[in-house]
């Protein structure tokens, strides 16, 4: 006989089932009998898609950085690349609050089911960079930052995005400093701070935020789900 086709949507069910289980209940609500329940199957499927629950949660880490990586080739490249950054910037935000139950375990906070992160699931997350890393380097060609280590800049603009992000899935930031608030005032100190003006970078807030919608907040199916 031969072997049974594997049906990627379940496979994507139960990935995104265990991911919000563990979100909304916890480490402790994250067994392969409530997963299997939810997603209308047996426990059986757990190991035959993923081998077991650390398998699981490892793609789980997965797909939440497929999810941002596809997140980021909807931000088009223009002549005004600290707009484009910015872009990125809110790209990032949209998407951990689109998936905010995959966002819970992208970054190894939990030990869950004996899993923790390699350095190649780290890599595989870094690798989500390489477009802003680009994006640093033609703001520094173009005059509007000053010589400096992209990789660097890049990775300065995701420690402050991501931290915004994690205030702002916790509900901590409300009016007067609600998050898109602190979001262009954040980047915008650290775009000025390597070497952009300050009347270029408001020019750039106003270009960017008028690409947000178009770009970032609609959800075609290719944000979505893998198939």
């Amino acid at each position: 006989m031969s072997p049974r086709k594997l049906d990627p949507e379940i496979r994507t069910a139960l990935v995104d089932i265990a991911a919000r289980l563990l979100a909304e209940h916890g480490a402790e609500a994250l067994s392969t009998r409530k997963i299997a329940a939810e997603a209308g199957t047996s426990t059986m499927a757990v190991y035959t898609y993923f081998g077991g629950m650390s398998g699981l949660v490892r793609e789980m880490v997965h797909e939440g950085f497929a999810r941002l990586e596809r997140q980021f080739a909807r931000v088009r490249r223009t002549d005004d690349p600290v707009a484009d950054m910015l872009v990125f910037g809110h790209a990032y935000r949209h998407n951990a609050k689109a998936n905010s139950h995959l966002y819970a375990v992208m970054f190894g906070g939990q030990s869950l089911a004996g899993f923790s992160l390699t350095e190649d699931d780290r890599q595989y997350g870094r690798y989500t960079l390489v477009d802003v890393v680009g994006c640093v380097t033609r703001c520094v060609e173009a005059g509007r930052f000053r010589q400096a280590d992209p990789l660097l800049v890049a990775h300065q603009m995701w420690i402050a995005t991501h931290g915004l992000v994690n205030l702002e899935l916790g509900g901590y930031l409300v009016d007067p400093v609600g998050a898109d608030r602190c979001y262009e005032n954040l980047l915008g100190s650290l775009v000025i701070g390597v070497g952009d003006t300050a009347e270029a970078m408001a020019r750039s807030t106003v270009a960017a935020n008028r690409r947000v919608r178009r770009e970032v907040t609609s959800t075609p199916e290719a944000v979505g789900p893998r198939r």
